[in-house]
């Protein structure tokens, strides 16, 4: 490879691959960071909670057709070439983002709002899987084969970081304007901004150069001219389609979407832990385990790739359960006594008249201070009747907003650290694992769609499946973790039995 005259040296190709990879998933992840905002401008104000698992729905939507592109993409990066290809996926990303953010809402323009962006989504989610495959083929086929797994973790930490910049911009934003701008109009910001990330990136990868690996097989007229029937007709190919995802990318996407998405909903949703600690606990969990990517990527060189993978799984199975529970149990404001508090504010109270009745909804709404240093709000509400001989039924008191003592904040910011830590177990060694499993002709292709459909149809409904699951009449919050539990369990069975722990120092899959 040293003696391709316009090879790029392997940082600068890690450098721009990264670049633009981690740009798609910032403009992938910034819809899921904001499923409940968005939800209130895609459905009717009276939709409850039916808005949020809608919202999930469209969300998921993105990642149940990543499998096709990667089809379709994996095709053309075997056929015309990595660069190309990726650029193209980038274009389609960020044009999808920005269009997300001019969609009018569900006031403006009725149920048409949540149809252009389930289209929209549906244009990402193919265009992302497209991309994945392409920067890591393309950095595996500049990297030496020892180091492999080294170079490649680097485009592993670009997905996570994605989640970490949508996470970032969208509490610098909602900080600037305030909760009430940006739930009415400020959140279409983070949307727009990626025009400008994107167009940066198409500049930097507009100056790169074709992979070596798929010059050299261009040069030599090898390369395939149907990827899709060689990927999928040869037997002993499409065995090892199969051995990676339902022994690998199926067990690493549930694991993947648990520790980053599903924690975040969880702590939002179901804990309604504040807006801004949901995300402050989660932007620190990242930057703390982000490093490890790397670190197991390399380790992966030394060691082999599977029992890395199978331990992220392991561990993940095992402590799911408990970990969630901790989130319940430290958030339950049932447990405060009145020794606990601090101190009441002064009752909020709001009237709003029930449509085509005389009726008044009362609401009133009080922020309760702990000694503890945490807080939260307490929402008291009850509807007066016109009618003298009509009773209001008082529903239960809905406590939100709760802001977390710096010791129980810290204590969930561990929590989430360990559930990423699991993340950079399974997902820092899955490329270089991946790529070495198919040869270049058809690598592209062969390796895109495990991938995607174990990260896209496996792991990205995870919110989804699990937040359903938990909805269900008679579920408790915890059951919806049985779906992830399950699916890694499964995973890791298969894995342990059928993968191979060869270690990577024979430069397979280069053929």
């Amino acid at each position: 490879m040293s003696n391709e005259p316009q090879q790029n040296s392997i940082f600068k190709v890690i450098g721009a691959s990264s670049l633009g990879t981690l740009i798609e998933w910032y403009d992938f992840y910034i819809f899921g960071s904001l499923a409940t905002i968005i939800g209130a401008q895609l459905f009717p104000a009276d939709a409850g909670a039916s808005a949020l698992i809608n919202t999930l729905a469209i969300f998921a939507a993105g990642f149940i057709v990543r499998p096709f592109g990667a089809l379709v993409f994996g095709r053309l990066g075997d056929l015309i070439g990595r660069k190309y290809t990726f650029l193209l996926t980038l274009v389609l990303m960020g044009g999808s983002t920005f269009l997300i953010g001019l969609v009018p809402s569900y006031a403006t323009i009725g149920y048409a709002a949540p149809i252009l962006v389930l289209i929209l989504r549906l244009v990402q989610g193919l265009a992302l899987g497209g991309e994945y495959g392409g920067a890591a083929t393309y950095v595996a086929e500049h990297a030496p084969a020892n180091k492999r797994g080294f170079f490649t973790s680097w485009i592993q930490t670009t997905a996570t970081g994605g989640l970490f910049l949508s996470l970032g911009i969208i509490v610098v934003t909602k900080n600037l304007l305030g909760a009430e701008v940006f739930a009415d109009w400020g959140w279409r910001i983070p949307f727009l901004l990626s025009i400008l990330l994107v167009g940066v990136s198409i500049y930097i990868r507009m100056k790169m150069h074709e992979s070596p690996m798929f010059t050299k097989l261009k040069t030599e007229g090898k390369v395939s001219k149907n990827p899709l029937k060689e990927s999928f007709s040869n037997k002993a190919n499409f065995k090892m389609v199969l051995l990676a995802l339902f022994g690998a990318t199926m067990g690493q996407g549930v694991i993947w979407y648990t520790g980053q998405f599903y924690a975040q909903s969880f702590l939002e949703n179901t804990c309604k832990v504040d807006f801004n600690d949901s995300r402050y606990i989660l932007l620190w969990g990242i930057a703390f385990a982000t490093p490890f990517f790397v670190i197991f990527g390399s380790w992966s060189d030394k060691v082999g790739r599977k029992w890395i993978m199978l331990t992220g799984m392991l561990l993940g199975i095992i402590f799911y359960r408990p970990i969630y529970q901790v989130f319940l149990d430290d958030t339950d404001v049932k447990k405060v006594t009145g020794q606990d508090i601090k101190s009441f504010s002064e009752p909020v109270i709001t009237r709003v008249q029930v449509a085509n009745t005389r009726d008044t909804l009362m609401t009133a709404t009080s922020i309760i201070t702990l000694k503890s240093g945490g807080s939260y709000t307490q929402v008291q509400s009850y509807t007066k009747f016109q009618d003298p001989n009509k009773i209001s039924l008082i529903p239960p008191d809905v406590y939100k907003d709760k802001k977390l003592s710096t010791p129980v904040f810290w204590k969930f910011v561990g929590l989430v650290f360990f559930q990423i830590l699991l993340v950079t177990m399974v997902y820092g060694p899955i490329a270089a694992f991946l790529v070495e499993l198919f040869p270049t002709k058809i690598r592209y292709t062969s390796m895109s769609l495990p991938y995607h459909v174990g990260n896209g149809v496996f792991g990205g409904l995870v919110p989804f499946i699990a937040t359903l699951i938990a909805s269900f009449s008679g579920s408790t919050p915890l059951s919806g973790l049985w779906y992830p539990i399950g699916i890694a369990a499964l995973s890791f069975v298969i894995g342990a039995i059928y993968l191979s722990n060869k270690k990577p120092d024979h430069g397979e899959g280069n053929n």
